[in-house]
């Protein structure tokens, strides 16, 4: 998870940076406004991954019949996340 958090941080900095800079934010403590973006992003990204890993033990479970069909596994991979993202109300 380093690197996860290494992606929120920077993606925090540059949305502070960008926000302040346009006058849409303006924070008495960036460092705090920095750490709750920090924050958000984190729990996004973390989501993501949960939706990741539940869509592919899906295609696990029914590995067989993907195997028959000759079905493009990348291609199932994002649709079923696409699905539960939609189900869960969150954009991928």
């Amino acid at each position: 998870m380093p690197r996860r958090e290494d992606v929120a941080e920077r993606m925090a900095e540059a949305v502070l940076k960008r926000l302040t800079g346009r006058k849409l934010l303006e924070a008495k403590d960036e460092a705090a406004a920095r750490a709750a973006i920090k924050h958000v992003l984190l729990d996004d990204l973390q989501a993501e991954d949960r939706i990741e890993a539940e869509a592919r033990q899906i295609l696990l479970d029914h590995a067989k019949a993907i195997r028959e069909s000759a079905a493009d596994y990348r291609s199932l991979l994002g649709k079923v996340k696409e699905k539960l993202a939609r189900e869960r109300g969150f954009v991928l």
